[in-house]
């Protein structure tokens, strides 16, 4: 089964531009039911909390190797696999420092 393209990639972008756009005057929202103020108090914000402590995110190249290893390690720890890789950079540079 063929992977959808992200909208992130190039292919993605690729795809996204032969999409024709739709402006917003030819959009039929007459099935959708307005939202009561209710419903508008009970709404709250979606996505992660703003903590102070956001991390920034970069590009790194590691070999397919490397990564499979890093991947492994992680699933053997029951952690995704960019955490282990914060913790151990976060281990080097201390150790370094």
């Amino acid at each position: 089964m063929k992977k959808k393209p992200s909208g992130s990639s190039a292919p993605g972008r690729r795809a996204g531009k032969s999409v024709k756009h739709t402006p917003d005057a030819q959009i039929d929202f007459s099935d959708i039911p307005e939202a009561t103020d209710a419903e508008l108090k009970r709404m709250r914000r979606v996505g992660r909390p703003a903590s102070g402590m956001a991390k920034q995110l970069i590009a790194i190249r590691l070999s397919p190797v490397l990564l499979s290893q890093l991947r492994k390690m992680a699933a053997r720890q029951g952690k995704p696999y960019q955490s282990l890789i914060h913790e151990l950079l976060e281990k080097a540079a201390a150790k370094a420092a």
